[in-house]
């Protein structure tokens, strides 16, 4: 499994020029997108080569293709090497978007890491951009964000609303609302990244997290060429799920809180019914109020040991510590510019944790 854990890849004291020669590492997990792959290559390859004459930097990109059921993974490996080195692996079966992420950051060769979707949405024409802001201004991590969500229905709107005011609830550092997984990482950071050792990954806090110098950038995401998105409102929900109990407490503190004003509620109006009773000579309210009372609780109780389940079953798969994923092919090239051939042997199998 290549890492570089703990080694030194500060490189922001040098100029531009020497910055760019840990290179570039363009990553993007796929799902079914073996239509929208030959024409965002074509255009990867152009942004390479302009980068190459304008930066001197060295370029590849990585494919992950997981578990697609097309042809995505035949596709990628036909994708031609040229500006450009191409790598491509081909997980065992869908692990999901995260464990695409992981096993990208974890296989790539150069410094400088960007991340970015398999569906056309995200620009390549855009990566310079990111590059410039990264060599020549010297942020680490520079992060696309929507412009605006007014073409999103409104049920979208309120759950995107809804999950970051959670996520960022108490949070000592916030998340930016909008920022989305088309981001650029140098050396450093994507270093920073690489050294945090929980299974149970949400790339999108943990990139926010590890701090150094942050730069938004607003752009407006492309329609999709082929195809649909393969994330459904309910597979929303549950990756929202899951990425606020891998990355906050939240719910916990939340939930806290809940028992803490029911619980004061409760006195409240015990202490009121106790008033009128000896007061006024008033009849205690009777078997309605008990039962809502009593579904008011167990609901709250409910909800409370869910969320506990939640971070428990978290719990339980850090400690089972299996595999993230397994590749089950791998296949590197070189760009037919540098290496005068195009294909390298490819790789044997291999798993990651």
């Amino acid at each position: 499994m290549p890492t570089r854990t703990g080694r030194d890849v500060n490189t922001q004291g040098l100029p531009a020029r020497k910055r760019g020669d840990a290179g570039l590492s363009i990553i993007v997990p796929c799902f079914n997108e073996a239509d929208n792959l030959p024409a965002l290559h074509a255009r990867l390859s152009e942004t390479a080569e302009k980068l190459r004459k304008s930066h001197g930097l060295r370029v590849e990109v990585v494919y992950i293709d997981d578990g697609s059921r097309d042809d995505t993974y035949a596709v990628a490996c036909a994708l031609p090497a040229i500006g450009l080195d191409v790598q491509v692996l081909s997980l065992s079966r869908n692990f999901g978007k995260e464990a695409g992420l992981m096993a990208g950051l974890q296989h790539a060769r150069h410094g400088a890491l960007l991340f970015m979707d398999g569906d056309g949405q995200h620009a390549p024409e855009l990566v310079e951009r990111l590059v410039s802001h990264w060599l020549d201004d010297g942020y680490d991590v520079i992060y696309t964000a929507k412009a605006h969500r007014s073409s999103e229905s409104l049920l979208r709107r309120i759950g995107v609303k809804t999950f970051y005011t959670l996520v960022n609830f108490r949070a000592r550092h916030k998340i930016p609302e909008d920022a989305g997984d088309f981001r650029l990482l140098s050396p450093r950071a994507a270093n920073a990244l690489r050294q945090m050792p929980e299974r149970n990954r949400f790339f999108k806090g943990l990139a926010s997290w590890i701090g150094f110098r942050q730069l938004r950038v607003d752009y407006e995401p492309a329609e999709r060429e082929y195809g649909k998105s393969s994330w459904s409102f309910g597979s929303l929900i549950g990756l929202s799920i899951e990425g606020l109990t891998s990355f906050s407490v939240a719910p916990l503190r939340i939930a806290s809180l809940l028992g803490i004003v029911i619980a004061s509620i409760a006195l409240i109006f015990g202490l009121f019914i106790l008033y009128e009773t000896l007061v006024y000579g008033k009849s205690v309210p009777g078997y309605p109020s008990v039962v809502v009372g009593l579904m008011v609780l167990g609901g709250v109780q409910l909800i409370m040991i869910g969320v506990m389940g939640e971070y428990i079953g978290k719990i339980l798969s850090e400690q089972k510590a299996r595999p993230v994923y397994f590749i089950a092919e791998h296949q590197t090239r070189v760009a037919e510019d540098q290496a005068g051939q195009e294909k390298r042997p490819a790789n044997p199998p291999s798993a990651a944790a």
